[in-house]
């Protein structure tokens, strides 16, 4: 669960709300009870509040932010490193009043001493963030996440490649998020045209 956790923290803190929630789902899914399904679904719960507050969904803000306090209310101040203390008070401010949203930047989360954002990331939270990143900010995720399969490539064997550096650019740059984003499509469609090009080429009955 750490890797997930620290991409949803990072997308979290840089405004991606939505795509924090889509980041901390999977690890949320496969747990059936206990403390840790708890905390993951007051963190889900709680950076849905903020976005549907910063939506003036004020009724869904308050219900969440009501919801999400509930979940992590048993829970120690600092929890699989992260500082509960901020994100129950920012709760509790919601709850009771969902326009101090328009007021007041949310707190962002700290973990193990340090607010993380997407340019702290290592390469392998990268290449699982670019996909949740592209569907939030309407990329083509299939696009990315191809781009990323062929950058594990590199991973796994040690190497470099430019699919590793264009994903982790994407991840990490977001003033030059479009211009990486067309470079990394356009080796993508040259990758995969050189792949339809040798497909069926050793099948027996070609």
């Amino acid at each position: 669960m750490d890797r997930p956790l620290r991409i949803g923290i990072a997308l979290y803190n840089d405004g991606w709300y939505h795509a924090a929630h889509d980041a901390w789902e999977p690890p949320w899914l496969e747990l059936s009870s206990g403390t840790e399904k708890r905390f993951l679904q007051g963190l889900i719960q709680y950076t849905a509040a903020i976005h549907h507050a910063r939506g003036r969904n004020w009724a869904g803000a308050t219900g969440l932010a009501g919801s999400a306090y509930g979940y992590l209310d048993g829970l120690s101040g600092t929890y699989r490193g992260v500082d509960l203390i901020p994100v129950r008070e920012g709760l509790s401010a919601l709850a009771g009043d969902p326009e101090w949203i328009e007021r007041t930047a949310p707190p962002r989360l700290v973990r193990r001493g340090r607010t993380l954002s997407l340019s702290d990331l290592d390469a392998r939270d990268c290449l699982l963030a670019a996909p949740v990143l592209a569907a939030a900010d309407d990329y083509d995720a299939e696009t990315v996440e191809r781009a990323c399969s062929y950058a594990h490539e590199a991973i796994e064997t040690g190497d470099s490649n430019l699919f590793l550096g264009l994903c982790t650019d994407f991840v990490r740059e977001p003033a030059h998020r479009e211009l990486v984003y067309g470079r990394l499509a356009e080796h993508v469609s040259r990758r995969r045209s050189r792949e339809r090009d040798v497909e069926g080429l050793f099948d027996p009955s070609s």
